[in-house]
């Protein structure tokens, strides 16, 4: 039985595959026998994922080479860093892991991407790009520093490569003595021709040790002629560069090899023991096809680039229709809002314009880029260079609009405060992906946003309830003649009705949602954002004042005081972390104003949370309606507590 064309929803038979317990046999294995791992290893990849759903189309392209590459170094004493991570699930089979993948990204499974945590093979864990170069070579140069004999091996898209960290690793890794092997895994045609057999060939050349042995003893004979080693370099360079383009990665010190065609096993696997023994920093180019092996995601490989779990057909019978079904409302998420506000608003102001770091699709600027082509630009994945694109933007009376994830953000921090904060630049934040993201993990989560915007001088920040409140809020910080950000989370919204119109929220604003009774204790729970959700629940069950804050900075100085002279305890509720986020914006305005009330700070805790799906983190982190009312329980049982400001829980 199967779904899709080729994905199994039983186990594929992997006879050979299922003897390694580890990469070692593979360094004993022949050509055919690493084919049939191969094989064995995107049939059982399809059935993995098919059942627990995650990344998809970037490992199916990567298993030659991930085969390739435990073939032909002593992993884990050889050092193997992915960049990113979307392409380890390979790795991960095949380094132990295997029986544990229809569990990874699920609450208690294995981690989405590599983490040093995990496994001995895991060298350096990732989730964000372009860390995988300056990673590697920090092995490299500790191997050196103490007389260690090991290969350091960095495996990096040719996206990851658009980033400028990668430039800055590449830079200093090609002018230092150390034994660093960089793999381009190319999937988008974006840097080479198509790879051919001559190509193939020559690259097995250029990596055999005849041809380094040959090329390194010449150099000593001909630097002792003048002008003649100058000449051969040229000689060599050309030669090369006729069939490659070698010529960036050998000026910045590299040896370049390539392109190879990445699911040539035979090829690939020689290739790399030649280049395995050479000194000093190696560069292989390896052409690969995102998806290989499936159709689908080798036609769409962005649509494919994650699936959702596949169930077995027929295990579920079809819900009985009602004769005359009333559909339910069809729930917007909050990348959809912000996509239709994007277009709205730039048809009344040709003076928007939108910008992402190679997040086109995820946060959802696919109609935008469509409509206003030559308003849309993707500077591919360069946060830093996003934001400060949007200074100069606004220097010259543009109004640029930055949509980016809330961890992505964290990339072009300095450049936030010190290219549009310091001189009050007009620039919106679009920021997705706030709070708790879910399978992804820590790496992906926005727990920390609002701590580290909050303390910027001049920035306004704010965080929707729902949907309607999202667009109001975009049009709100677009107006606002400076730097601001609006918040929102991953997913659907409550599902409330969208406006058409493009009218802003008032900024610094709160509004009450619900008030309490007249009997004591009364309690006013402060709710930001995302939480506004389980705190309207919790102010029933609890008779409790319901604010929905909507602005953390500025606050709503009137309303939180009112809230401190007209309750017992007042409790606030964020998803972000309590250190430093909206909670603590609410302790300090009492604290200034002298303010003695019973303050309960509910946020995520002072630890990395982990992945599963955002409900059982919520519930872990004690912020859904359950563990919310039952801390203000526990806080209200406390015998003899004094009032004091702060106190802070999970």
């Amino acid at each position: 039985m199967k779904l899709f064309d080729d994905i199994p929803v039983e186990r594929p038979a992997t006879p050979l595959l299922d003897t390694l317990e580890t990469p070692a046999a593979l360094r004993a294995m022949d050509d055919a026998q690493l084919a049939q791992v191969a094989d064995e290893l995107r049939a059982y990849l399809l059935y993995s994922v098919g059942v627990s759903g995650g990344h998809f189309g970037a490992g199916l392209g990567v298993v030659e080479l991930t085969v390739a590459l435990h073939h032909a170094l002593e992993t884990p004493h050889d050092r193997l860093v992915w960049d990113v991570g979307h392409q380890a699930y390979p790795h991960k089979i095949l380094t132990g892991r295997r029986e544990a993948m229809t569990r990874i990204r699920q609450y208690g499974g294995l981690a989405a991407f590599p983490r040093r945590a995990e496994s001995a093979y895991d060298t350096f864990g990732v989730g964000h790009s372009s860390t995988s170069i300056s990673a590697a070579l920090g092995m490299a140069l500790a191997a050196r520093t103490r007389g260690e004999k090991r290969r350091v091996c960095a495996v990096i898209g040719d996206g990851a490569l658009t980033a400028g960290m990668a430039f800055e690793a590449l830079a200093h890794a090609g002018h230092v003595d150390a034994n660093l092997l960089v793999v381009l895994n190319d999937n988008e045609m974006s840097i080479s021709e198509n790879v051919g057999g001559i190509a193939s060939y020559l690259a097995r050349i250029l990596a055999s040790k005849p041809y380094t042995t040959m090329r390194e003893g010449g150099k000593k004979v001909l630097s002792h002629l003048p002008g003649a080693l100058e000449l051969a370099r040229r000689t060599e360079e050309h030669m090369k560069g006729m069939v490659s383009p070698a010529t960036l990665f050998e000026e910045m010190g590299f040896n370049y090899i390539g392109p190879i065609d990445g699911h040539d096993l035979p090829t690939l696997a020689q290739t790399l023991r030649n280049m395995r023994d050479l000194d000093g920093p190696q560069f292989l180019h390896v052409k690969t096809r995102k998806g290989r092996g499936f159709l689908p995601a080798e036609a769409d490989p962005i649509g494919y680039h994650a699936i959702t779990k596949l169930e077995k057909n027929g295990d579920t019978p079809p819900p009985l229709k009602a004769a005359n079904p009333i559909p339910a409302p069809r729930k917007r998420k909050y990348c959809n809002v912000f996509g239709d506000w994007l277009c709205d608003m730039a048809a009344a102001d040709d003076r928007l314009v939108g910008i992402t770091p190679a997040m086109r699709e995820g946060s959802d600027l696919v109609r935008f880029s469509q409509e206003y082509p030559a308003r849309y630009y993707d500077v591919a994945i360069a946060e830093q260079h996003a934001v400060t694109l949007a200074a100069g933007l606004a220097c010259e009376a543009m109004k640029p609009v930055v949509a980016i994830y809330s961890t992505f953000l964290q990339r072009g921090y300095d450049q936030l405060i010190h290219d549009v904060a310091v001189q009050d630049l007009d620039v919106t934040f679009a920021i997705d992906r706030a709070g708790l993201v879910g399978e992804d993990g820590p790496t992906h989560h926005g727990a920390l946003d609002l701590s580290y915007l909050r303390c910027v001088p001049g920035m306004v920040v704010l965080a929707p309830a729902d949907e309607a409140e999202c667009r109001a809020m975009l049009s709100a910080a677009y107006h606002h003649p400076g730097p601001a950000a609006v918040r929102y989370p991953r997913g659907t919204g409550p599902g409330v009705e969208i406006p058409g119109h493009l009218e802003p929220l008032p900024i610094g604003r709160a509004e009450v949602r619900r008030r309490t009774g007249a009997e004591a204790p009364r309690v006013a729970l402060l709710a930001f954002g995302s939480l506004n959700g389980p705190a309207a629940s919790v102010a029933e069950a609890l008779d409790a004042t319901h604010l929905n804050m909507r602005s953390i900075k500025p606050l709503d100085r009137e309303a939180v005081l009112a809230a401190a002279d007209g309750h017992d305890l007042l409790v606030t509720l964020e998803e972000n972390v309590v250190a430093g986020g909206a909670g603590s914006a609410v302790n300090e305005l009492l604290v200034a104003e002298g303010r003695r009330v019973a303050v309960l700070n509910l946020g995520l805790p002072d630890a990395f949370v982990e992945h599963g799906k955002p409900a059982e983190l919520l519930a872990e982190c004690g912020l859904d309606a359950e563990g919310i009312e039952a801390s203000i329980r526990a806080r209200l049982a406390t015998d003899g507590a004094s009032p004091r400001h702060g106190d802070a829980a999970c």
